[in-house]
């Protein structure tokens, strides 16, 4: 199956060339080929990934593996309309299952709004809506984990614009959205990659991001040692079971969300930081296991993460601290995170690795957990 869907983008990736049989110019994202108005632009990124898990009083395993491998295609055939589509052929566990990311239309005609249909990111979580290729730690926080609250992308409309500058900038959404029923996660995917036990439902939800001393850009790091900027953010979703699929007895009847971030660039050294809150109610009001106390959770998730350029555009020492608790915990879950980036050329070439340190993990008492990874990227 794999083969064939290769194939298929490598046969469709040529065609698309010799239609556009015009001279590429390459950009921070991908390789664009235009005729007039028209344009098609293609690229992708390549995690490979070394990860070695010691838990305390158990063997320690390791495992290298493709993180992420997620081609897309992009293109314009109409004045203010493009679509894109990316998937991914990489996993967190290495079975490099084949699975949908970016798949949506949109228009871009309004001044400073953006319409977009399709799957997309549902606007909430800053540290989820930066990149997994502008991240500072090997992986995401807790804060913009999916399998911990965080939305993902959704299927639906999703509108992002900006105002007074771009100093205030904002995203609301409204989409189908499903969740993998589980007692000890809030994991949610996107409709799109559907299993049989999903429980789905309509979301709703919106941000806004005010920039008082100019847009901070969902990137983690400073490049530029840039004079001071800095950015405060807030959100909130909700998500409502809509009862056609719930025979899992961990499925989930309601959730909501709310998030409170910010983040600060200055002469090599930046700061991340967010709070995350989720209140969740499972069908059975019964359940008690897990995250959940008869049949309820209130979920909350915070990190702090930052780094400096201690060699500009070459070397950032990074490092960060992150927790989470839940009803149904014993004690609170944290990690602390420190490590290193090597810059070959920006975030399009770079190499990182990540030491993390957990203690109580999933709320268990003395469930402790050390973690290495290290990460090559390259960015086309």
């Amino acid at each position: 199956m794999k083969r064939r869907i290769g194939k298929l983008i490598a046969g469709g990736l040529l065609a698309t060339c010799m239609l556009f049989a015009v001279t590429p110019s390459a950009d921070a994202a991908g390789i664009t080929y235009k005729d007039g108005d028209k344009y098609v632009k293609f690229g992708g990124r390549i995690q490979m990934q070394y990860h070695k898990s010691d838990p305390d009083g158990s063997t320690s395993t390791d495992s290298v593996f493709f993180r992420r491998l997620r081609p897309y295609i992009e293109g314009s055939v109409h004045p203010d309309w493009k679509g894109k589509i990316q998937f991914d052929l990489g996993s967190a566990s290495g079975d490099n299952e084949v699975a949908i990311k970016d798949a949506y239309f949109q228009y871009t005609g309004f001044n400073n709004v953006k319409v977009t249909v399709g799957n997309a990111n549902f606007p909430f979580s800053r540290e989820f809506l930066t990149s997994s290729k502008y991240q500072q730690l090997v992986e995401r926080t807790l804060v913009g984990d999916h399998n911990y609250g965080t939305p993902d992308r959704q299927l639906g409309v999703h509108l992002t614009g900006n105002l007074a500058g771009g100093n205030v900038t904002w995203g609301a959404s409204v989409a189908s959205a499903a969740i993998d029923p589980s007692s000890s996660k809030l994991d949610f995917d996107t409709p799109i990659n559907k299993a049989t036990d999903f429980n789905e439902g309509v979301m709703y939800g919106g941000r806004v991001d005010y920039h008082p001393f100019g847009t901070v850009k969902m990137s983690q790091g400073d490049f530029k040692r840039t004079d001071l900027k800095a950015t405060i953010s807030v959100g909130a979703f909700g998500w409502n079971n809509d009862g056609d699929n719930n025979g899992s007895a961990n499925s989930i009847d309601q959730v909501t969300g709310v998030e409170v971030s910010g983040a600060a660039r200055y002469m090599g050294a930046s700061v991340d930081a967010e709070y995350n809150q989720f209140s969740a109610d499972a069908v059975d009001t019964t359940l008690t296991s897990g995250l959940y106390t008869n049949g309820s959770t209130k979920l909350t998730n915070y990190a702090v993460e930052g780094g400096y350029m201690a060699i500009p555009s070459k070397l950032e020492l990074v490092g960060g601290y992150q927790g989470q608790d839940a009803d149904g915990y014993a004690k609170v879950w944290t990690r602390t995170s420190v490590g290193a980036n090597w810059f070959f050329a920006g975030h399009d070439i770079k190499v990182q690795g990540t030491y993390r340190m957990g203690e109580n993990v999933d709320g268990t008492i003395g469930n402790d957990k050390d973690e290495f990874f290290l990460q090559g990227q390259y960015v086309f």
